[in-house]
């Protein structure tokens, strides 16, 4: 157990909440990291709400232990998902892409704890005035759609701005990234990457290898040209995208090259042509273990270091 405002606000044993991947946090996935004391979550992307409630409903037949929901803001389907996770009595939304500002009244109504993913000293001010209970910083060393500031920055900035508790995102893999993040300021820690490689994760074992095989020069930053910046492994089409991107070939014509490439990386286990998202902590992580093995390691580590 290591008690903060985040473990209190959730009712989790571990300052510990697995991010939000699309495609990747699935139900089994979620109810994994809930069972072994930390926050499992179901990453809405663009899913249909329907498709969302199901997965609500089996983490439920898998845990009793509290569990959230992330919602993509830009998802066509938002609102009909906003709506399922009251229906559903979901206890936690994080929100990324967006102002989650208009579903915030209902929200509360239902007493959901909302926190925003926030890339940004005011974005996260401009969180806490909307009534979130507390932000997750994220940093640029994160997988997937990413802002500029690293962890190291953001974090210290964001904590000293707001008055509600702030989760470190970005960069982090074992014990000493959750010691680090809390001497900045942080009162949890969120990743993505590291629970990518769980046992209970449903991601292609294609996926799981190169990740586990990567080096700490793997990691590549694609569309930063047209101001949507995502971060991946290293590979045949990430190549292909920065040529064509160097060229100066349109956001639209360099979207077609990766229509579909996540969910092909994912579930086909295309690690070539595919996006293989993960963060630049990529080198760190060598081994595939259970979510309890996992968090168990992770937070005997931390407790050792922040005792020093």
């Amino acid at each position: 157990m290591m008690k903060t405002r985040i473990t209190e606000l959730l009712g989790i044993e571990y300052p510990i909440i697995q991010g939000g991947m699309a495609w990747v946090a699935e139900y089994n996935l979620a109810a994994a990291v809930s069972e072994a004391g930390g926050l499992g979550l179901i990453g809405a992307a663009n899913a249909p709400a329907e498709v969302i409630r199901e997965e609500i409903r089996k983490t439920k037949e898998l845990t009793k232990k509290p569990f959230g929901v992330n919602i993509m803001l830009m998802s066509p389907y938002a609102d009909e998902i906003a709506k399922v996770v009251v229906e559903e009595h979901i206890k936690v939304v994080t929100t990324g892409a967006g102002n989650p500002g208009k579903y915030m009244k209902m929200w509360k109504d239902a007493g959901i704890k909302v926190i925003p993913v926030v890339a940004s000293v005011a974005l996260a001010k401009m969180m806490e005035k909307a009534g979130a209970d507390a932000v997750v910083a994220e940093g640029t060393e994160a997988g997937g759609h990413i802002g500029e500031a690293t962890t190291m920055t953001l974090v210290p900035q964001v904590a000293d701005a707001v008055s509600i508790p702030v989760i470190a995102a970005g960069g982090i893999a074992d014990g000493r990234g959750i010691a680090a993040a809390f001497m900045l300021g942080a009162e949890a820690v969120q990743m993505g990457t590291k629970f990518v490689v769980a046992k209970e994760s449903i991601v292609h074992d294609n996926y799981k290898q190169r990740v586990i095989k990567a080096k700490d020069i793997d990691s590549a930053v694609t569309g930063r040209s047209h101001g949507h910046p995502v971060r991946s492994l290293r590979n045949q089409m990430t190549r292909e995208y920065t040529r064509l991107e160097a060229e100066g070939k349109s956001f639209e014509e360099l979207e077609y090259l990766t229509l579909g490439a996540l969910r092909n990386a994912v579930m086909e286990g295309d690690v070539t042509n595919g996006t293989v998202m993960a963060g630049q902590i990529a080198g760190m992580i060598t081994k595939e273990q259970t979510c309890k093995e996992m968090i168990e390691e992770m937070m005997e580590q931390a407790t050792k270091l922040l005792g020093r």
